[in-house]
């Protein structure tokens, strides 16, 4: 048996932890710039507020309802996520994290029907002890049954946090209650495919042959279809690796029209993707630069900048992925400060395993130094935080940094900003 303990509406209830008086308030988050609402609570659900909606269109409904709104803060939820993974890996021998707010825990071994769910309920209680995060755990035989679970367990207080599914007669009530577009790996393209064909629920996919599946959704859809029959066969870090990382920004006001600012973004971007590179153990062959002016301002010239580069040896390595999308952005640089962009961007693309890298006979590099180097500096941003250790032209400045003007404090991850009890 498999468990899906997903966080409740993840960014509000960080929010929430840290000021209590928000917790029967609605609360929504915004995006990067505090442009667009990405985050709900159930209560600002209940008023009609849809997810993606610009914030300036909901600005007049959310001052009208008294709703928090508050700037995307990234640190706080970085933060609060690793503290739920500490607490959960406490309860499995083996976890998985999926994303930001959700894991699957290996159950076998645990227990069986009522004591099963009973050690569910323990889990869900402890982390929202612990951490103030509600959260919600699907239990079944496969990870995509357990998804299903935790979609009913949210969407059914009666549940009481936890929706377990082992039997049969579970499976089958709750594959005929849920549409073919909730299925994890059914996306909206593969859910056309399947709805002009007549399949409206999961459970109608179940009812189609494993070869007329194969044929209209490959491999991954079969794998899919024998999930949802019971059978487990998805293995979390077999998943492909992204083929592709992209670190981009949309900037503030006006936008940036001195090469030294643009160059500071770009230099962080470039470090950003070559630590997610590093995160999944893979290398990139290409990068592309990109840094676009408003195409919605026409009393303004525009200039667009996008330049690919190829890499001699396949890479990950920080400094060389910076100074490489540096290099890049300065040979496009129109040469005066008459454009401003709104959005610039780093691609790193053409990417492969770390431990399979083709070797070039005339690379001038010495890998073996630039590895030596680059442990040395992660060593030491682990130990010290993020960015302690980092390359000169990532600077310091922060006039290409988000706009955040409804932004909650950094409560964990920095010491002035702790909060203060204080005694009568």
């Amino acid at each position: 048996m498999y468990g899906l303990v997903d966080c409740n509406n993840f960014y509000c209830s960080c929010e929430r932890v840290f000021n209590p008086a928000l917790r029967d308030v609605p609360v929504v988050v915004l995006s990067n710039n505090d442009g667009c609402v990405i985050a709900r609570s159930n209560e600002a659900k209940a008023l009609g507020i849809g997810m993606g909606v610009p914030y300036y269109q909901a600005r007049n409904l959310l001052e009208a309802n008294k709703v928090a709104v508050f700037s995307s803060n990234y640190a706080l939820y970085g933060d609060m996520s690793r503290r739920v993974m500490m607490m959960l890996a406490d309860f499995s021998p083996e976890l998985t994290q999926y994303s930001i707010d959700e894991a699957f825990i290996d159950l076998s071994g645990l227990g069986t029907g009522n004591e099963l769910y009973d050690y569910g309920r323990k889990i869900v209680k402890s982390i929202g002890r612990g951490t103030g995060i509600p959260v919600t755990m699907g239990i079944a035989p496969t990870k995509t049954l357990a998804k299903v679970a935790g979609h009913y367990g949210k969407r059914y207080k009666g549940y009481g946090g936890v929706c377990m599914i082992d039997t049969d007669e579970k499976r089958t009530k709750a594959l005929m209650g849920l549409p073919i577009g909730e299925v994890w790996g059914i996306g909206r393209r593969n859910k056309a495919r399947l709805e002009s064909a007549g399949v409206r629920t999961a459970w109608d996919f179940t009812r189609l042959s494993e070869s007329w599946v194969r044929q209209l959704l490959t491999v991954t859809g079969v794998r899919t279809w024998q999930e949802l029959r019971g059978t487990s066969c998805i293995d979390i870090d077999e998943l492909p690796q992204k083929k592709s990382i992209c670190t981009s920004r949309s900037f503030a006001d006006g936008g940036l029209c001195e090469l030294g600012k643009v160059e500071e973004a770009v230099a962080n971007f470039a470090a950003a993707c070559s630590r997610k590179l590093k995160q999944q153990h893979s290398c990139c062959a290409t990068l592309t630069v990109f840094a676009y002016t408003s195409r919605f301002r026409t009393d303004m010239p525009h200039y667009p900048i996008n330049r690919t580069v190829q890499f001699a040896v396949a890479t990950n390595d920080q400094q060389e992925i910076v100074s490489t999308a540096v290099k890049a952005l300065r040979a496009e640089w129109p040469g005066d400060n008459r454009y401003h962009y709104k959005k610039a961007g780093v691609i790193t693309w053409n990417t492969m395993p770390d431990k399979a890298i083709q070797a070039d006979l005339f690379d001038t590099t010495d890998r073996e130094k630039q590895a030596r180097l680059a442990k040395a500096i992660d060593t030491i941003n682990r130990k010290n935080g993020h960015n302690t250790v980092k390359v000169a032209v990532q600077g310091t400045g922060s006039a290409w940094q988000l706009k955040h003007e409804h932004s909650s404090k950094h409560y964990t991850t920095d010491i002035k900003e702790i909060i203060r009890v204080k005694t009568q």
